[in-house]
């Protein structure tokens, strides 16, 4: 299957030398070792100062606060103000917990010459896995239903991993951006993807479908399977 963010399976330092005139060889010898414990306490605290600048941008996230709070924040930026309330909307129907609900109502599957397919999330014991049945070398995307609660998610984003008699045959990474928390749920769909060719190609296949944010905070895992054919 194709489509975007594919996976297919010291230093030596010069020795000083001493220019001695007039014998004052002593005196060069020692100025000579002067240096090189300069140089040797230089080193250290070059070292020194590295370690401490890359614990200096160690990443460390901020706390996470409520939208209210959010907004009120940069109040004093118009500029910045404006653009939070046009991102976040009316904040006051918004209640609830500071922790983000991201909640997958449905996938569908979306291909030229084909009706569009929908599935209820979460798939329950009862329900079918097997999402689609397609023709060999087809074009189709994945067509996503879901909400945000809460509290905005940011970058969230899916990994679609594929197997074919338990060979991992496919994997393809997309981002689907932050979103704010709202009312109405939201649609968004994938990248296009292009179903495989030949006769090895047909068959069925399993994958997974799973979503997180930039917090790594798992918010779906789907296991599906669907079906390649010749027409």
């Amino acid at each position: 299957m194709e489509g975007s963010g594919r996976e297919e399976a010291g230093s030596s330092s010069a020795p000083i030398t001493a220019q001695c005139e007039n014998g004052n060889d002593a005196i060069a010898s020692c100025h000579a070792g002067e240096v090189e414990g300069t140089e040797e306490r230089k080193d250290g605290s070059d070292q020194e100062e590295i370690e401490s600048e890359d614990e200096e941008h160690e990443f460390v996230p901020g706390p996470l606060l409520s939208l209210k709070d959010e907004l009120e924040k940069d109040k004093d930026d118009e500029s910045l103000r404006r653009w939070k309330e046009e991102l976040l909307g009316c904040v006051e129907e918004i209640v609830g917990d500071m922790e983000t609900e991201v909640i997958f109502h449905s996938i569908g599957i979306i291909s030229d010459g084909c009706t569009e397919n929908t599935t209820t999330l979460p798939i329950t014991e009862n329900q079918s896995r097997m999402l689609f049945s397609l023709k060999e070398g087809s074009q189709y995307r994945l067509k996503l239903k879901f909400s945000v609660k809460h509290n905005l998610v940011c970058g969230l984003n899916y990994v679609n991993t594929v197997w074919k008699k338990g060979i991992r045959v496919d994997q393809s990474r997309g981002m689907l951006g932050t979103f704010a928390p709202q009312r109405d749920p939201y649609e968004h769909l994938l990248e296009e993807e292009t179903t495989p060719s030949g006769t090895l190609s047909r068959g069925l296949y399993t994958a997974k479908l799973k979503f997180e944010d930039d917090d790594k905070r798992n918010h779906l895992e789907l296991d599906y399977c669907f079906e390649i054919r010749k027409t």
